[in-house]
């Protein structure tokens, strides 16, 4: 790295990271000798940045902790990763948060290299939230950054794009879809996007997608999903796209219970008041439903299906009528005794 200026830069960022790395590691990592290695730290140094130095055979050069220092500094790909983390940050539910990301991420635009900005504002423009979904907690699975801004200017542009996908059995495929809008939910990623292939519209995990590749042709302008809106598409896909019966369900209790007592996958959660929330789900069996919103314990309501409301009718009245049967079991009659063998009235026949 012959461009002084640009090589000080990359060097500050690996001494940012902490641990201490020997003169060797950064003269590899930076294609140059040692001895130039030692000119940079020195560089470093009259520029106010405290470098440490290790003595001996294992000894390396890291930036001092606890001392006041100049502006943070970022590659292209942390930048772009900060931003996206911020990004799903501001779209969670949890409202301090919430804010405190959105100022975050004003400030980082505000610094970003035009290169970078467009980047990050084709990912904010192309990203639609989706809250309450069940997708069972637990870490969220690892999503390339790069993945997501090659994606989101897809969908800015309205260009179709190729890349490989690994189904959730693991086996791959290549898609040529046109990308519509970017879905975040729970600190996961989903691409809604038109399959030319396949010729219908499709919910893609982020999380599966390798090697996006805009191809320069444009996309339909007309196209546009079942459900316009993205969130509600991705939410439908997930919870009740193949079930027979779906259903719209008030519960009366707070999102964070509901939330616990539903098993991953079951459907999307709404608030409607601090101590109520909207369920839209779905099932193939009326009983099925039936039982699984009555094993929850909570207060209720069904607003749709009418099939699903007709048949917590019937089976609330059949309930009702058990419940109010007082009358005692019918009395039980001992079995005959079996009958005797040496008994002089049996006869017995032998066939031959």
């Amino acid at each position: 790295m012959s461009d002084t200026p640009a090589r000080l830069l990359k060097l500050l960022t690996l001494l940012q990271t902490g641990r201490e790395r020997t003169g060797g590691e950064l003269a590899e990592r930076l294609g140059v000798s040692p001895r130039t290695v030692r000119r940079d730290i020195d560089r470093l140094r009259g520029l106010g940045y405290p470098v440490d130095a290790a003595i001996g055979a294992v000894g390396g050069y890291r930036l001092a902790s606890g001392t006041a220092m100049p502006p943070l500094l970022l590659d292209d790909e942390e930048a772009v990763a900060i931003a996206v983390g911020l990004h799903a940050a501001a779209g969670g539910t949890v409202a301090d948060v919430a804010e405190t990301s959105l100022r975050a991420l004003a400030k980082l635009e505000q610094v970003l290299p035009a290169r970078l900005r467009d980047r990050v504002t084709a990912l904010q423009e192309a990203t639609v939230p989706l809250y309450g979904l069940l997708t069972g907690g637990g870490e969220a699975p690892a999503t390339d950054p790069a993945v997501l801004t090659t994606l989101a200017a897809a969908c800015r542009r309205r260009e179709r794009a190729r890349f490989a996908y690994a189904a959730a059995d693991g086996a791959p495929s290549r898609r040529h879809t046109e990308p519509y809008r970017l879905v975040s939910a729970d600190h996961r990623w989903y691409l809604v996007a038109y399959d030319l292939d396949r010729a219908d519209w499709r919910t893609f995990r982020a999380d599966r997608i390798s090697g996006p590749r805009p191809t320069g042709a444009r996309c339909v302008p007309d196209r546009r999903p079942p459900t316009p809106d993205a969130a509600a598409f991705v939410a439908e896909s997930i919870t009740s796209h193949r079930a027979r019966h779906r259903a719209l369900v008030t519960l009366h209790t707070t999102m964070e219970d509901a939330a616990a007592r539903l098993p991953a996958g079951t459907g999307l959660l709404e608030p409607l008041t601090p101590d109520s929330c909207l369920l839209r789900t779905g099932g193939d069996a009326l009983d099925w439903l039936a039982y699984r919103l009555g094993l929850l314990g909570v207060p209720f309501e069904v607003h749709e299906p009418p099939e699903l409301v007709a048949y917590l009718r019937d089976l609330g009245t059949r309930l009702l009528n058990a419940s109010h049967r007082t009358s005692p079991p019918p009395a039980l009659t001992d079995p005959p005794d079996p009958p005797d063998s040496a008994s002089p009235n049996r006869t017995s026949s032998t066939r031959t």
